[in-house]
């Protein structure tokens, strides 16, 4: 049980990587590890996160700089599903639908203008919109509406709703096609990884595996094997848990709410479900939690190991929430999960996208929403949004893409040419084909049969 290159996690990060080492490299002798019994059942899951490929257009969190590449690496998602619909037909992978951001009142209005010309540019489809065309693509934002209240949106039908699970296993099931070579290995959970004579040799409750060189795409996890290792000491992570409520079609598509200014968590939003599109989803909601998996009460000691005990985790927390605005969010979330008064206190966040939502319409969505790592960083006493990815000497640990799956390709693409170096070149990455693939508009793929 000995690879080039092991790959431990078997979510979307862990199986795009495979998929992209298997079709744009030679490198045949290659091993993934999974602890489930299947691909993409925690937060690549459609029950654990809002199912958005995020390109930075809607997202006004995003800086310019932020959103070129991110929309590169989203680009790349969106071309390799687009084929596979293409190819194999609609295999209820993704749902394409209208999105916008919605700005309510006149200081959101003006920030949404002033912005619109750069990000116009970045996105030639997307369109500032007023209020009369806001009510033609969504007739319920008006609806109960204040008439005097102005509104702008930015608009484009190019709103992706994903299962990222599905998505997880056709990268596994094409990279198999593409290398029957390749070894997965499920319903193996990893103990320990150790460094021996230039080499990993990586303990599981089915054996020992070796490898020359090891990426890490476990979530949260991949810090604990970081740690033990001797990288990532200076982190800690903050799991952030998101709920969700759900009511009837009352959104034809995704709408966005501005984003807050100095949160780092993402405004609420309403998106129809993948696989129901009658069902529209409100959320998410942002709660830290001690448990690196959501709803899997076995995690916790291993969360209290990625956040460490000792003097400075605590005094990062402490400084995190003194900031006002932080502090006021997050206790406002808390509630939002309570019975009773959860749905009727986030029935009012509700309501600043679509006004006459009665309280009857909806739900609190039991056993949906995953988890976010945020990772705190104990020398600055901040929290590190974005990618958080640790590379060490022939390894490499992903504890969260950025933002989540929707860079999955982009990731790979990176680690893949990191790779490379790590073993000293002995392989190709044939980055020029993979551009073309995946970012060019002439996508030329090998048809999988």
């Amino acid at each position: 049980m000995k690879h080039d290159v092991i790959i431990i996690g078997g979510g979307v990060s862990g199986t795009a990587l495979l998929y992209t080492l298997c079709k744009y490299t030679n490198m045949k002798s290659i091993g993934l590890i999974e602890k489930y019994s299947d691909f993409g059942l925690v937060n690549s899951s459609p029950t654990m996160n809002s199912q958005t490929l995020h390109f930075g257009d809607i997202e006004t969190n995003y800086t310019l700089e932020k959103a070129k590449k991110v929309k590169r690496a989203a680009d790349m998602v969106m071309n390799y599903l687009e084929h596979e619909k293409a190819v194999r037909g609609d295999e209820g992978i993704f749902i394409k639908v209208p999105k916008m951001v919605l700005a309510v009142g006149s200081e959101q209005a003006k920030t949404l203008r002033d912005r619109y010309p750069s990000f116009g540019q970045l996105f030639p489809k997307l369109k500032m919109i007023g209020k009369e065309e806001i009510g033609k693509i969504e007739s319920r934002i008006l609806e109960g509406r204040d008439p005097e209240q102005e509104l702008l949106a930015l608009v484009t039908e190019d709103g992706y709703t994903v299962d990222f699970r599905k998505l997880s296993h056709s990268f596994a099931d094409n990279a198999k096609t593409l290398n029957p070579d390749v070894s997965i290995y499920m319903n193996t959970s990893v103990k320990k990884i150790m460094r021996e004579e230039g080499s990993f040799i990586i303990n599981t409750d089915k054996g020992e595996f070796e490898a020359s060189a090891v990426v890490v795409a476990a979530g949260s996890h991949s810090l604990i094997f970081a740690k033990s290792l001797g990288y990532g000491k200076t982190y800690s992570i903050l799991s952030m848990s998101g709920s969700f409520y759900t009511g009837p079609k009352v959104l034809n598509g995704k709408v966005y709410t501005m984003q807050i200014p100095k949160l780092p968590f993402a405004a609420v939003h309403g998106d129809p479900e993948v696989h129901n599109e009658n069902i529209t989803r409100f959320g998410p909601t942002a709660k830290p939690i001690f448990f690196l998996e959501r709803y899997n009460y076995s995690t916790f000691w291993g969360y209290w190991k990625t956040f460490g005990i000792g003097i400075k985790p605590l005094l990062s927390i402490l400084k995190i929430s003194s900031d006002k605005a932080i502090f006021n969010y997050l206790l406002k979330n808390v509630v939002y999960d309570l019975p009773w008064i959860g749905k009727r206190s986030f029935l009012k966040e509700i309501r600043k996208i679509v006004p006459k939502i009665s309280l009857k319409e909806i739900k609190f969505a039991k056993k949906v929403g995953g988890t976010r790592p945020q990772i705190i960083n104990n020398v600055t006493k901040k929290l590190e949004l974005g990618e958080a990815k640790i590379v060490g000497e022939n390894i490499i640990f992903n504890i969260t893409p950025s933002p989540g799956a929707s860079t999955c390709l982009g990731n790979a693409f990176e680690d893949t040419t990191k790779l490379m170096e790590f073993l000293s070149n002995r392989f190709t990455f044939e980055k020029v084909q993979f551009e073309k693939d995946l970012v060019e508009n002439e996508i030329i793929f090998t048809t999988h049969k």
